[in-house]
């Protein structure tokens, strides 16, 4: 199978745009979402949850044992720190930390790091507690657009092991996964330097 490196490149530069970070909107965020779809949308919006919940689906393909346990660690974990957000629960550093995600689970891509499931499972579950209490704030109590974005969480998981299983079958993998994590990484250093 042939990977198209320049449509691929193409694709990435367009998304910068929106590298955003989902958690707080263009209202400082003061809206508060409400619906199932609202709450699909959130964690699409911006560029820092979006690409963590991919690379937890690369990462997760790539260990090809258990690779169900660490989404399955995370969309948990995820939903407890968005309930721990909605209940008012304000954490200190926790957008310094969802960026961070980018940057240590970028790495893990990048370098095919062969963890213990368990013990990856735990890093990146870390790591969707601050995820969840950054959109958890935003969440207005509302189940709707809880399960909206615990199901979208779990959409970009999907897409995530879909792409990592590409990159085992890819001849050309060690280079894609280590393009896709280096790329990431650079993401998480930019957003915590505040240069994104």
């Amino acid at each position: 199978m042939r990977i198209n490196v320049k449509a691929v490149a193409v694709s990435v530069l367009a998304l910068f745009p929106l590298l955003a970070c989902a958690h707080v909107g263009n209202d400082g965020g003061t809206h508060h979402v409400l619906s199932f779809t609202e709450g699909f949308i959130h964690p699409l919006t911006g560029m820092d949850h979006l690409v963590a919940m991919v690379l937890v689906g690369i990462w997760s393909a790539m260990r090809t044992q258990k690779w169900w346990l660490a989404p399955l660690v995370f969309a948990g974990l995820l939903l407890a720190g968005a309930l721990i957000g909605m209940a008012g629960v304000v954490v200190p550093g926790t957008e310094f930390i969802v960026a961070a995600s980018l940057l240590g689970i970028g790495l893990m891509v990048a370098l095919r790091l062969k963890l213990r499931a368990a013990s990856g499972a735990l890093i990146i579950g870390a790591f969707a507690v601050f995820h969840g209490l950054a959109h958890g704030a935003e969440l207005s109590h509302s189940a709707a657009a809880l399960s909206g974005m615990v199901f979208a969480t779990a959409t970009l998981h999907l897409l995530g092991l879909g792409i990592g299983y590409l990159l085992i079958v890819s001849a050309a993998n060690p280079w894609w996964s280590r393009l896709i994590g280096g790329g990431s990484s650079i993401l998480g250093l930019g957003l915590l330097a505040g240069i994104i």
